[in-house]
């Protein structure tokens, strides 16, 4: 079974999703003016002011949280073990793809969260909303039959995969790797760390989203810091090694050797797959947890989100690739994984080095596992509302049930699995996910163009706080649920 995910992750992979996720990337930067760029500032100033939702939507999630949310299903396994797996499969040539991917990518960030606002609904407290939502709100839109057919199925199809991609095998690698930490780490058995685990998150999970957001905004900004402070003092401690370093990288995935031995296709596979795990651009995940935000113009949310991407990949990201690289045991065979970097770490600290990854990774992994949680969540009530009215009625046994198996079955399961089959699996599930999102964003994407150029032009007549209100787009005024 592990083989046959394997070959059809490398044809999935190999032949239609990198080209895709590239072509995207470059159209939505050159459409936008390269907006991941341009307002970088613009991106900071809005996280800052956003640290609290307004007294008027005192009871809504406010930009931070949602960003912190969605940082916490970036920031995690890919991180650590993920950039360990790219180096030791594809070699250090991986990490200047992750870099590529993260820095066009950032611009289908941003397209994506922004549809994710525009098309969002209210629910209860929060808003609720992501691609299951644009695609059912927005393909109708379109002027092509087929598209206007579609936007029923595809929108179910989207929900169904990113509840089994997220909710199920994405938790079961985080699992995994929190438990192959601390069994390194400390020697304790995967069995036992699993159960705790699986104890902890339903406890979290039965709560919602606003514990789920109130966890993330501590833990995230704690354990990110934590790590790249430690990440600068082993950098500063080899400082005259770094332009070695970007030398092996660079090297490494231009080389000749690359070239003409057929070893450059692998790593640039090895390097996007592990950066879209990573960073999630154009997956179609943190659009979700985006439409919870209570902002007054979508742009914000969408910009917000395009510096998560910048922060999960070419920080924290760059931060496990440099110790690993700085130690020279990526060429050692048995090591993969987070065991690369805890021994990577063990190689410059002592024997500090993997208690200090096994704790990181608690925090980074678990975060990862109560967001992922959210995402199905969402997408299960959207299945619930919108395409099932006899299963309606059961919807509270039903959202039961996925509760258990996301926080519970699946976090036990990838406790006690290989390495590479839950990697396998959540490959095969990310690339299915990726391509349907990929679809909708494509078509939809003139409307976060337009949204794009009505928050510049706000801005440049000297109006500090841009608002949208959905009859500046009449013609999509009746599919946009929210923007009085």
């Amino acid at each position: 079974m592990n083989e046959l995910i394997s070959h059809i992750n490398d044809a999935l992979w190999g032949y239609v999703l990198i080209g895709a996720l590239i072509a995207c990337g470059l159209w939505f930067t050159w459409r936008t003016r390269f907006v991941q760029f341009r307002m970088v500032g613009e991106m900071i100033r809005l996280l800052a002011d956003s640290s609290q939702p307004s007294e008027r939507h005192h009871k809504h999630v406010s930009s931070f949280q949602a960003f912190a949310v969605s940082v916490a299903t970036r920031v995690g396994t890919g991180n650590l073990a993920g950039v360990a797996t790219a180096i030791a499969i594809g070699g250090p040539g991986a990490v200047f793809w992750m870099w590529l991917i993260a820095l066009i990518g950032s611009a289908t960030a941003f397209v994506e969260s922004t549809l994710g606002q525009l098309f969002k609904q209210r629910h209860e407290t929060s808003f609720i909303g992501g691609p299951a939502y644009y695609i059912r709100q927005g393909l109708p839109l379109s002027s092509r039959p087929w598209l206007r057919k579609a936007g029923g199925w595809m929108s179910a199809l989207f929900a169904v995969l990113i509840t089994i991609t997220f909710g199920l095998s994405y938790n079961s690698i985080q699992s995994n790797t929190i438990c192959g930490a601390m069994q390194e780490a400390f020697g304790w058995s995967p069995l036992w760390v699993g159960l705790a685990l699986m104890t902890v998150a339903l406890v979290i999970v039965f709560g919602g989203i606003h514990r789920i957001a109130r966890v993330s905004a501590v833990l995230v900004p704690l354990m990110a810091i934590g790590y790249f402070i430690l990440a600068v003092v082993v950098i500063a401690m080899n400082i005259s090694l770094l332009p070695d370093v970007f030398k092996v990288i660079f090297l490494d995935a231009f080389g000749l050797d690359k070239v003409v031995g057929g070893g450059l296709g692998a790593t640039m596979m090895t390097g996007i797959k592990r950066g879209l795990f990573s960073n999630e651009a154009g997956e179609g995940s943190a659009p979700n947890v985006a439409a919870t935000a209570a902002v007054t113009h979508p742009v914000k949310q969408g910009l917000i989100q395009a510096l998560g991407v910048f922060t999960d990949t070419l920080i924290v990201c760059s931060c496990t690739a440099f110790i690993i690289l700085l130690s020279g045991l990526y060429e050692t065979p048995e090591l993969n994984g987070i065991a690369l970097t805890q021994a990577a770490l063990k190689s410059e600290v002592g024997s500090a080095g993997p208690v200090f990854v096994a704790v990181a990774i608690l925090l980074f992994a678990f975060s990862s596992i109560i967001g992922n949680y959210y995402y199905g969540e969402a997408n299960v009530r959207f299945l619930l509302n919108h395409h099932s009215s006899r299963l309606s009625s059961h919807s509270s046994l039903i959202l039961t049930l996925y509760r258990l198996f996301s926080g519970g079955v699946f976090v036990l399961i990838g406790a006690l699995a290989t390495l590479d089959f839950v990697w396998n699996l959540g490959d095969l599930c990310m690339a299915l996910l990726t391509a349907c999102n990929l679809v909708a964003i494509a078509v939809l994407g003139k409307y976060a163009f337009r949204l794009l150029d009505d928050y510049r032009t706000q801005k440049k007549k000297g109006i500090n706080d841009p608002v949208f209100h959905r009859s500046q787009m009449p013609e999509i005024a009746d599919a946009v649920a929210c923007w009085e």
